[in-house]
C-alpha cells in the first residue's frame, strides 16, 4: 500500500513512500521532474490528495491545495493535472494543475444542489476500537435538532473489505436517505469499524478469519457513544446494512440480541461457506482451514436468539448473495418457531436499482416507523 522503486532485475532500490497512511492510486508520471504523481491519504484518511515524490530522492511534494477526495487525470508527459474534487463543503470544482509551477485554473464550479433542502447537521466522531484504534464516525441529527427531546437512532453499517463510508467528501451525510430519515425525526450514525477500507493493510486485515467479530466490537463502541447522549432514546434503536452490512445487521441482531429494536438486513450473507470462493477464502481461508471461525459466524444456526424484529430483503435473482442464504434463514426461522418478516424482490439481483428502488427505501422507512416510533 506504499510504492517502491525496483530495478528491471527485481532488486529493491529504495522506498518511496511511508507512513500510517496509503497510496491510493499512481496517476502518472513527470518526466521533467523524474516524479510519481499519485493519491494518498497522508493528511487524512477521510480524504484522497494528491502528491509527487522524486525516484532519486523519495523526496515528497503536495500538489493540492484544497484538502478534499481529489480524481485527477495526468497529461501524457505529467506536466498538467485535470483535478475534480469535492468535500463536505464542496459539491464539486474542477481545475488544470501545472505540476511544476503549482500554478492552478479554476475551469468549473458547481452550485449546491441541496441549498434548499433541510439536510442534516452533521458532527464528524472519532472513537477507539478495543485497541485503542481509531475509528471515525459521523453524527447526523436533524436540522431543527432539540437537545431536550428524546430521538430514536438508525445505525447504518457496512464495515466489510473494500469501502468506506466516512469521507470528507459531499454529500457530507453520504446518502441522502440518511438526511431523510432526519427530516423524519431520526438521528442517524454510521461508523467505520476495523476491516473497512483506505486505512491499510494493519487495520483492514484485523478481521482475517472471523468476520463479524471485531467489526461488531467496534460497532458496539459506537452504540455505547449513543447511549451516552442524554437525546438519544437507547430503546429505540435500529440498525441497517445491504451485503456485508446486512451480515454485519444480522450479526448484531443474532449474536448481540437485545442491543437494538430492530433490524433491516438486505441481501446479507449468512454462511460464508455458501459465498464466492475467491471473497470468502480471501477473508476466511477455508471451511477446512478455519472451521471454527465459519462456525462462529455462521447465522443460520443462531435464529433463537433474535429479540426485536428483523426484516430480510432479498433479490430473487441476485447473483451475488445467492438467495439460498436468506432462504435456509426463513426456513430455520420457521422451524425454530421464530417470526422474521422477510421480502422479496422479483428480477433484482444483489441490489435494487432503477424506479423500484424508490419503494425499497420507503420499505425499509416504514419498518422503522414501525417499530421505533
Amino acid at each position: 500500500m506504499h510504492l517502491y522503486l525496483y530495478d528491471t532485475d527485481g532488486n529493491l532500490i529504495r522506498q518511496l513512500t511511508k507512513g500510517a497512511w496509503i497510496v491510493n492510486e499512481i496517476v502518472g508520471f513527470n518526466k521533467k521532474t523524474q516524479e510519481i504523481i499519485f493519491t494518498g491519504t497522508k493528511e487524512s484518511p477521510l480524504q484522497k490528495n494528491v502528491y509527487a515524490v522524486q525516484l532519486a530522492s523519495a523526496k515528497m511534494r503536495s500538489l493540492t491545495k484544497t484538502p478534499a477526495s481529489h480524481q485527477v487525470t495526468s497529461s501524457a508527459d505529467g506536466n498538467y493535472l485535470i483535478d475534480v474534487y469535492n468535500n463536505r463543503l464542496t459539491p464539486r470544482n474542477i481545475e488544470l494543475l501545472n505540476v511544476n509551477t503549482l500554478a492552478d485554473k479554476r475551469i468549473f464550479t458547481a452550485s449546491d444542489p441541496l441549498k434548499d433542502y433541510q439536510t442534516a447537521n452533521i458532527e464528524l466522531v472519532k472513537l477507539y476500537a478495543a485497541d485503542s484504534t481509531v475509528l471515525y464516525g459521523k453524527l447526523l441529527l436533524p436540522q431543527d435538532f432539540d437537545a431536550n427531546k428524546k430521538y430514536p437512532v438508525i445505525v447504518y453499517l457496512y464495515n466489510g473489505p473494500h469501502v468506506q463510508l466516512i469521507k470528507d467528501a459531499f454529500p457530507y451525510s453520504g446518502n441522502l436517505w440518511y438526511d431523510y430519515l432526519t427530516q423524519h425525526g431520526y438521528i442517524v450514525f454510521t461508523m467505520d469499524g476495523r476491516g473497512s477500507s483506505n486505512r491499510g493493510f494493519q487495520f483492514e486485515s484485523a478481521i482475517h478469519r472471523q468476520l463479524g467479530t471485531l467489526e461488531m466490537e467496534d460497532q458496539l463502541s459506537g452504540v455505547s457513544y449513543l447511549k451516552s447522549l442524554p437525546y438519544v432514546d437507547a430503546n429505540r434503536m435500529g440498525v441497517h446494512g445491504w451485503s456485508y452490512g446486512g451480515f454485519m445487521t444480522t450479526s448484531l441482531m443474532l449474536r448481540k440480541p437485545g442491543v437494538f429494536k430492530c433490524g433491516v438486513a438486505g441481501g446479507p450473507v449468512l454462511d460464508w461457506s455458501m459465498y464466492e470462493i475467491m471473497y470468502s477464502e480471501r477473508y476466511m481461508d477455508t471451511p477446512e482451514q478455519n472451521a471454527e471461525g465459519y462456525k462462529a459466524n455462521l447465522l443460520v444456526d443462531k435464529v433463537k436468539n433474535l429479540q426485536g424484529n428483523l426484516l430480510l430483503i432479498h433479490g430473487a435473482d441476485d447473483d451475488v448473495v445467492v438467495w439460498q442464504h436468506s432462504l435456509k434463514l426463513i426456513k430455520k426461522s420457521v422451524d425454530e418457531g421464530v417470526q422474521i418478516d422477510y421480502f422479496v424482490y422479483p428480477g433484482h439481483p444483489h441490489n435494487v436499482r432503477g424506479k423500484d428502488r424508490v419503494h425499497l427505501m420507503q420499505k425499509i422507512t416504514d419498518y422503522f416507523d414501525a417499530h421505533l416510533k
